[in-house]
């Protein structure tokens, strides 16, 4: 029996090999898919929400219910657009917030000092809860309109990313400036003093 060369074997990839690389390419193709539809989603949120009110634009108007004791001589529901012809100081805070509790006297203060000069401060309280928040209130004696922001309406219509923001609102009911940190009596007495002019 004479033994004829076997002809050569062709080397492949074992199925094993060939399955983690099927996986892999689907798996970097199934990722550019999803970052790009991430990147869409971002686009779309973005331009559905908007941007921040910026300075010289109109202040987005809102209504406030009034937490009871706490209202300064306003009714019940304040509403922005009747305070026009008056500078405004818009806070957001929250009885949680850290940071609040450093210009709490401060807004007080200056507050008390503006308050017959045609200036209104408003606290919007923001993802609080009523008792936190009148006690935050009681602990520095504000007196100035305070309300809760239910569901934040105010919060997204003013776009804040977090507390304390403050808005400067001038006597025509444009923003005139935004300040994300907290505020001292100098700072307020500054800016008032020049919407004041």
């Amino acid at each position: 029996m004479v033994n004829e060369p076997l002809a050569p074997v062709e080397r492949h990839a074992p199925a094993s090999e060939a399955r983690r690389r099927l996986f892999v390419a689907l798996a970097a193709a199934l990722g550019v898919l999803l970052l790009g539809g991430l990147f869409w989603l971002a686009l779309n949120l973005v331009s559905q929400q908007g941007a921040r009110p910026r300075p010289g634009s109109p202040a987005p108007d809102f209504e406030l219910r009034l937490f009871e004791g706490y209202r300064a001589g306003y009714p019940e529901v304040l509403r922005l657009s009747d305070l026009r012809g008056r500078v405004v100081v818009i806070n957001f805070w929250a009885s949680w917030c850290e940071e609040c509790y450093k210009e709490a006297a401060a807004l007080e203060r200056v507050w008390r000092e503006y308050r017959e000069r045609g200036v209104v401060f408003v606290g919007v309280d923001y993802l609080d809860t009523e008792a936190p928040a009148l006690a935050y209130l009681k602990q520095f004696d504000i007196t100035y309109p305070n309300g809760l922001d239910v569901q934040q309406r105010i919060a997204k219509a003013y776009r804040i990313t977090g507390v304390p923001e403050t808005f400067f609102i001038d006597r025509e009911g444009r923003v005139a400036e935004a300040v994300i940190a907290p505020l001292t009596e100098a700072d307020l007495r500054r800016r008032l003093d020049a919407l004041l002019r």
